[in-house]
């Protein structure tokens, strides 16, 4: 990877055409693309001193399993609009159905890519994300620690673990159509996104050609540390060049001693001005057990394990899919 202060050169970003977003915002426009990492309501707050000061420490990112200033707010609105966090984690578990969330949700975080003639939004975020985990609803994974766990959220119940706790998703995104300033035609805003299964592959080699890196972030959406016995995270990468834009949404779940999961979506844009935009999406998922790595020989130690990067390989492919997305024009 390029070095930080390699990343976003003036002089690259003048020669590719882009143009960094005002305010301090955290993203770029560049060949009829919005790439951008949201604001959150603590930068709005940072231009009222007033409103920051009465909202010093208010987390909107949460840990619904104890975070003390979940409860130290009362439940009123700010003139954002915005409800305070007193029952922030609350109102999630109600639109989810569930009193299950992962330790760390950092629901503020978002990736967005947006294609601003046609009004095309791909975004990713933690809540759509856990949309995900509960409609698949896996079985909960056996491991010899979950005696430690049935405790997690309720000290004084036991509590009978019949839901995945890995918060695995099969999530690869959410799209829109979002109208712009009359500039998308009354056809294209009748237009259904669809993806479409295709046999073509995202070109990684030529990712890793030398070429200027405009824009490059990343977003945790959450984290579970499942009781010191493993991880499981989720999160986005962008990053932007000259010639094209590529995202990398990878969940990545280690149960230490019992089970590794790790589920890739990747989504690409080469940039072309004399054609509609195509998108592709490579979705792979691959697991395995403890036990099948450490016949092959593997390591059984977690340490071992800390970076999905260095064991993807490793682990056979379970599913694999590709799909194309065509960008009315």
């Amino acid at each position: 990877m390029e070095e930080e202060s390699e990343v976003g050169r003036e002089s690259d970003l003048k020669a590719a055409g882009a143009e960094l977003l005002p305010d301090g915002r955290r993203g770029l426009h560049l060949k009829g693309w919005k790439i951008e990492i949201p604001p959150s309501i603590h930068s709005h707050l940072s231009r009222h001193p007033r409103l920051k000061k009465i909202w010093a420490g208010v987390p909107f990112d949460f840990r619904p399993n104890g975070s003390h200033a979940l409860n130290s707010h009362s439940n009123t609105k700010n003139p954002f609009g915005l409800v305070t966090p007193k029952y922030f984690a609350t109102w999630w578990e109600e639109k989810l159905g569930t009193s299950h969330l992962p330790e760390m949700v950092f629901g503020e975080s978002s990736l967005c890519l947006s294609h601003v003639d046609s009004g095309v939004k791909l975004h990713y975020n933690a809540f759509d994300a856990l949309k995900g985990w509960k409609q698949e609803a896996l079985p909960p994974v056996e491991v010899p620690a979950a005696a430690k766990w049935k405790f997690r959220s309720k000290p004084f119940q036991q509590v009978i673990l019949d839901y995945d706790y890995t918060f695995t998703t099969p999530y690869c995104g959410s799209e829109a159509i979002e109208p712009n300033q009359g500039k998308i035609t009354s056809e294209n805003s009748c237009f259904d996104l669809q993806w479409e299964d295709c046999d073509e592959r995202i070109d990684l080699a030529a990712l890793s050609a030398k070429e200027p890196i405009l824009f490059y972030d990343e977003v945790i959406l959450y984290e579970d540390e499942l009781a010191d016995n493993g991880v499981s995270l989720l999160t986005a990468k962008v990053r932007v060049m000259p010639s094209c834009w590529f995202l990398l949404l990878r969940f990545w779940l280690r149960v230490d001693g019992v089970l590794m999961r790790l589920r890739d979506t990747r989504v690409y844009c080469a940039f072309n001005d004399k054609a509609k935009p195509v998108i592709l999406r490579e979705s792979c998922w691959r697991e395995a057990t403890i036990q099948s790595l450490s016949s092959k020989g593997f390591p059984t130690d977690a340490a071992v394990y800390g970076d999905p990067s260095h064991i993807s390989q490793k682990l056979p492919i379970i599913k694999h899919k590709t799909q194309r997305l065509n960008i009315p024009g």
